[in-house]
């Protein structure tokens, strides 16, 4: 029988099977859990604090004129009064998860708003069927995923020899 064959070597590939083994073996803290939960953390306060946008870079609804009135122009902007909300902001991480959030009792209705046909009478001292539009502070933007993705890139690239 006539033919031809060619044989290929893969013990030279042993450094590349290892390096991925110890890569599939990394959990997220070995991979920057930390210091993700930071960076989402300050850009989280930082929409809060100065941005007013949600994390796509959408500006927040104003407050209406009624409100707008009560509120001390020196010191009041949209989600910012006693600054309760803003210093209420803290991330967690674990080898599986980063979480961001707040413990404040009404974050999640300046998240996700209140709609006035569901508000109860005295739940919302001062906005009995006024509602509460949506501002949504908590997410992932694009700026954020593009410094975890740096983030991470740079831990892996520590790995390789």
């Amino acid at each position: 029988m006539v033919g031809v064959a060619t044989e290929l070597d893969l013990a030279g590939l042993a450094p590349a099977r290892d390096l991925l083994s110890r890569i599939s073996a990394l959990d997220l803290d070995q991979l920057g859990g930390e210091e993700i939960g930071a960076l989402l953390e300050n850009s989280t306060k930082r929409r809060i604090q100065e941005e007013k946008t949600d994390p796509e870079g959408n500006r927040w609804v104003a407050w209406s004129a009624a409100y707008d009135a009560t509120r001390d122009q020196g010191t009041h902007s949209l989600l910012i009064g006693e600054n309760h909300l803003l210093t209420s902001i803290q991330h967690f991480s674990d080898p599986n998860a980063v979480r961001i959030g707040s413990n404040v009792i009404y974050a999640a209705i300046h998240q996700f708003g209140a709609d006035p046909a569901k508000a109860r009478e005295g739940s919302l001292p001062g906005a009995e069927g006024a509602g509460i539009p949506a501002r949504p502070y908590l997410g992932v933007s694009e700026e954020d995923r593009r410094d975890i993705e740096r983030l991470v890139i740079g831990r892996l690239e520590d790995l390789l020899p």
